[in-house]
């Protein structure tokens, strides 16, 4: 009888021991405890298009493209895969909570068993857990992950991300960003306190090194305020102003939001951004409000507080938010990627009923395919979903029958 449990307590005993590099081999010297032969890790690259294999002790695996292989299948669908074909493999998705790091290929005379899929499972929880805290004491895993060397101002926005997927019982949030090796101005950030969700997402003015010292800043100067307890308005206006104070001239476009996941009620400030779309039932209702506020930077020029525009989500709405890099990406014709052909894509994903953090990977995909892999700018996607398991209908009746409205902010603001 298989057992993930035991394999489970060997990795976490044995995990202090041996450094970064040594993940393979511990990982390896558990597969007996689930009656395998074999464990190896695969990790995802950056642009989410192949699964490089991570050295160990057994045969040299591969490359493996993540569009035409059952282990690709298995990273896509978040689903075990097996094929009849190799009747002693198994492949297990590899996440964190719901990030997708990678896929686990199991080598088992066992594999064609249904009960292997728990402990494999089992196996796979452990070995995340472990990649995500080993990598924060070497670089094997961020070598393996690049395809390509990484241009100092990727470097910078990357070591700022928090994982691209994060989800609850009742919401999901993912996010996808390319150029991955050439990132620069674009950035994002969110985070769950108590019952609100506070999501920021950022596209700064310029290009390279300057573009993303100016990221740096704005999501640093972000979370600074949300950890201090600014509200929204005062939130947005302390980015104003450290962006006029620590890089005059420039600018960043943003969407600062909160929901709150009791009611649904989402709030919104956009500075400057291309408004968010409003999904609903596989469908695009309508395009949320453009910009309520000057972009972070320019604040001092209209005299006025910024705006706050809300919307009562119904259980299971989606917001798509994106930045100009998707939709005015071109192609051959010169003609632009577009909000029409943006909306149709992720109506065709939901209708296919895809995974959140799968449509995202595809929509970048064909942002890129469309531009011949040479982005003009950064592109950046984010998506929101809310699905609480009971909303009484009482928690909608504040806001008009619309939808929405928009709001002004509170009187007070912080100095900086």
């Amino acid at each position: 009888m298989v057992d993930g449990g035991e394999a489970a307590r060997w990795l976490q005993l044995h995990a202090s021991r041996g450094g970064p590099d040594e993940l393979s081999l511990l990982v390896s010297s558990a597969a007996p405890a689930i009656g395998a032969s074999e464990i190896v890790i695969y990790l995802a690259d950056y642009t989410q298009s192949s699964l490089v294999p991570l050295p160990g002790a057994g045969p040299a695996r591969g490359e493996l493209t993540i569009e035409t292989t059952l282990a690709g299948r298995a990273f896509t669908s978040l689903e075990v895969q097996r094929a009849p074909a190799h009747p002693d493999r198994l492949w297990v998705p590899l996440l964190l909570g719901c990030e997708r790091l990678g896929v686990l290929e199991v080598v088992s005379p066992a594999a064609g068993d249904p009960a292997l899929e728990r402990p494999a499972w089992e196996v796979a929880v452990n070995v995340a857990q472990l990649l995500v805290n080993r990598r924060l004491y070497g670089d094997v895993v961020e070598r393996i992950r690049r395809r390509l060397p990484m241009q100092v101002a990727a470097e910078i926005v990357w070591g700022l991300l928090p994982p691209l997927t994060f989800a609850t019982d009742d919401l999901v949030i993912t996010a996808i960003l390319e150029p991955c090796y050439d990132v620069g101005g674009d950035i994002f950030d969110y985070a769950l306190n108590d019952d609100v969700l506070s999501v920021g997402l950022f596209d700064t003015c310029g290009h390279g090194i300057k573009a993303s010292a100016l990221a740096s800043l704005v999501v640093s100067a972000y979370r600074n305020a949300r950890r201090t307890g600014l509200d929204l308005v005062d939130t947005a206006i302390s980015i104003d102003r450290w962006v006029r104070a620590e890089h005059p001239g420039t600018f960043a476009t943003a969407l600062l939001a909160e929901l709150d996941r009791r009611t649904g009620l989402l709030r919104i400030i956009n500075a400057g951004h291309p408004g968010a779309m409003l999904l609903r039932d596989g469908r695009a209702v309508r395009a949320l409000p453009g910009p309520t506020a000057l972009p972070l930077g320019l604040g001092n020029l209209s005299g006025k507080r910024p705006r706050v525009h809300e919307e009562a989500l119904h259980p299971g709405d989606r917001i798509l938010a994106y930045t100009d890099g998707i939709t005015d990406a071109r192609g051959d014709n010169s003609e632009r990627f577009g909000l029409d052909r943006l909306v149709d894509f992720v109506e065709r994903a939901l209708n296919d009923r895809l995974p959140s953090p799968e449509t995202m990977r595809r929509l970048i995909r064909a942002v890129l395919a469309y531009q011949q892999d040479e982005l003009d700018d950064d592109a950046t996607a984010l998506f929101l979903e809310w699905q609480p398991p009971h909303l009484p209908m009482r928690h909608l009746e504040h806001l008009t029958a619309s939808g929405g409205r928009d709001r002004p902010g509170p009187v007070a603001a912080p100095e900086v």
